[in-house]
């Protein structure tokens, strides 16, 4: 096997393992996951593996994937996937999260965020109209409760108690939000092997393999903290700029903008005096 193939199959391995696990533990057959495979790989060779000027057709389809004219057929007259929402509904939340942490209208002397009336000029109904649209304020209550983003005070006021949106209280939730970030990650990876260095995307991590299981708290606690206050800072930047929350922003087009964050934690074995002595590498990348 080529160098470059057995590197790919590897990286496959690694990505595939974790993402079986979860499937196995969601009841996901083997066959289940080989049909969404197929429906996606022809979705993918539709939409960007097209020759320019000449229409996408089965036959190219086929040749490109691997399946069949008929199976390639078949999978086209199927109804797509739509994520849009999801990732709408996502967007929607952490925006009026954002809103309530950064605006100066809804922040208290201190300038922390307000405990916000549900109706008024200063209130949790104007927060979501101004970073929401159209969204009822009532439905994005709902959902920042049931996320445990949001509490209500003893005088019946709206008080924002998570400083992002995490889905805490479903499962499907979690599952959506797999979805939408190892999507931007590995999108992020195909950019940095398709481009020249100079245009590559941010893309870095630091870890080391030979840590006492003790140290897994305090680094716990330190990288949240220290995450939590350069995605706020990135957060306060990108939302000055965002025609969403800052409606006279000039320029063309649309893009998304974003940096993602996340712990690494795997226990290799216990600990021995052993390991203690065993010389450690940084990983880094």
């Amino acid at each position: 096997m080529e160098t470059h193939s057995k590197a790919l199959v590897e990286a496959i391995v690694r990505i595939l393992t974790p993402l079986v696990r979860i499937l196995l533990k969601s009841g996901v057959s083997c066959g289940a996951f080989t049909e969404l495979v197929r429906r996606v790989y022809v979705e993918v060779a539709d939409r960007d593996f097209t020759v320019s000027g000449r229409k996408q057709s089965v036959s190219r389809i086929a040749v490109i994937t691997g399946l069949n004219r008929k199976e390639v057929t078949r999978i086209r007259g199927l109804p797509p996937i739509d994520s849009t929402e999801i990732d709408e509904r996502y967007n929607r939340a952490a925006r009026v999260i954002s809103g309530w942490l950064r605006d100066p209208q809804f922040l208290d002397k201190k300038g922390d965020p307000d405990a916000l009336p549900f109706e008024g000029e200063h209130s949790f109904s104007a927060l979501v109209k101004k970073y929401s649209g159209d969204m009822p304020a009532r439905a994005v209550a709902d959902e920042l409760m049931r996320v445990q983003a949001v509490e209500h005070t003893a005088h019946g006021e709206l008080r924002l108690t998570a400083r992002g949106y995490v889905p805490r209280g479903s499962e499907v939730e979690k599952l959506q939000v797999l979805g939408t970030d190892t999507r931007d990650l590995i999108a992020t990876i195909e950019h940095n092997l398709t481009h020249p260095p100079e245009q590559a995307r941010f893309q870095r991590k630091v870890g080391y393999d030979n840590l006492p299981i003790e140290t897994g708290a305090a680094f716990h606690k330190l990288s949240t903290r220290l995450g939590q206050g350069v995605l706020e800072q990135l957060n306060e930047w990108l939302a000055e700029r965002d025609r969403d929350c800052t409606p006279d922003v000039e320029g063309s087009g649309r893009m998304r903008l974003g940096l993602g964050i996340y712990v690494i934690e795997e226990v290799i074995e216990e600990g021995t005096k052993d390991q203690r002595k065993k010389p450690t590498r940084p990983l880094q990348s």
